[in-house]
């Protein structure tokens, strides 16, 4: 069965895009038990793979079965749009010991005999204590695996939301629904999204609105069905993530290379989305002024345009820097 979301009245102004470390952290770890959520990431797996195995994941991934439930307080949706993850982990550890407890139990249900091993029953027995072990892990998860590639991440996932915020404001939500995944139907006669995930889930927003989260490590799937009291949200893979993990060099045709130079080149090639300077340079590894520079260059040459979106200015490639930037024939 899909899940239905469906909105009232107040629910449409009340959409909004957010960002989670904490939410990447929880999903790096799925990913390393899930050799069939590898592909895009095996650079990636190949750079922490020492580090990772310095972190014990067994009881973060205990509670992370096939299908079915997943603990909604250790991954809430995230308290802001750009929340950071000192501010998400401290929010957890303050959950109700009780709400722990329940979500515990219905997630080690979801797998036969997990909650008769011994971590199974010490979660039960001590869900305060669980929660603390557990944010602990969490956190060491995050500076094993995601921390020293937050800004690759975060500049990808701020990409989309400017992309998608854009396309909100320019064609209204049936558009942004539809186009963010293809498991996303919009009904508008009901006013209702139905999202193609196992499971059964029919929840009234109830005004609360509705959280989209791009996310990096949920591709390919979408993820939904958070339960009360947690605001409702939908995960989605983020835009581009299939040249998230090459170089510069690796995405730069030779022939552009030589006759823009390599770094502008790059540049180039590298706005495969629409990206701030900022993010760009972080993407790069460059710093942000000569990024800056190499765009104005690359503007005036009529190979990229800008416009401004809130406090920042978007890039993006021309017909002629699309066509300019496409792989090396043969």
């Amino acid at each position: 069965m899909p899940y239905h979301l469906r909105f009232g009245e107040a629910d449409p102004l009340r959409i909004r895009f957010a960002i989670s470390p904490l939410w990447e952290t929880h999903s790096a770890v799925r990913v390393l038990a899930r050799p069939s959520k590898q592909g895009y990431h095996l650079p990636w797996m190949r750079r922490i793979a020492d580090a990772a195995r310095e972190v014990d994941l067994a009881p973060l991934q205990l509670l992370m079965p096939l299908r079915g439930h997943n603990p909604d307080f250790l991954y809430p949706p995230p308290l802001g749009p750009a929340a950071s993850f000192e501010e998400e982990i401290a929010a957890v550890r303050e959950i109700d010991p009780g709400l722990a407890r329940d979500d515990f139990e219905r997630a080690l249900a979801e797998t036969p005999g997990a909650a008769d091993t011994a971590e199974g029953r010490r979660m039960l027995a001590d869900p305060a204590g669980a929660v603390e072990r557990l944010c602990d892990l969490l956190h060491a998860a995050w500076g094993a695996l995601i921390a020293p590639d937050w800004p690759r991440l975060r500049a990808l996932l701020e990409a989309d939301v400017a992309y998608h915020s854009r396309r909100l404001a320019e064609g209204g939500l049936e558009r942004v629904l539809g186009e963010l995944h293809p498991a996303f139907d919009w009904a508008a006669e009901t006013a209702t999204l139905r999202v193609d995930y196992p499971g059964e889930h029919d929840r009234p927003l109830d005004g609360q609105g509705l959280v989209l989260m791009p996310s990096v490590f949920t591709w390919p799937d979408v993820v939904s069905g958070f339960d009360p009291p947690w605001q409702p949200t939908v995960v989605y893979p983020v835009r581009g993530i299939g040249g998230l993990w090459s170089e510069a060099g690796d995405r730069t045709p030779e022939a552009l290379a030589r006759l823009l130079g390599p770094v502008r080149a790059g540049v180039l090639c590298a706005l495969a989305e629409p990206l701030g300077t900022t993010a760009l340079a972080h993407l790069l590894g460059r710093a942000p002024s000569s990024v800056s520079s190499h765009l104005s260059v690359l503007r005036d040459a009529g190979l990229l345009t800008s416009r401004r979106y809130g406090h920042q200015v978007l890039y993006e490639r021309t017909p002629l820097g699309i066509a300019l930037s496409q792989p090396d024939p043969g």
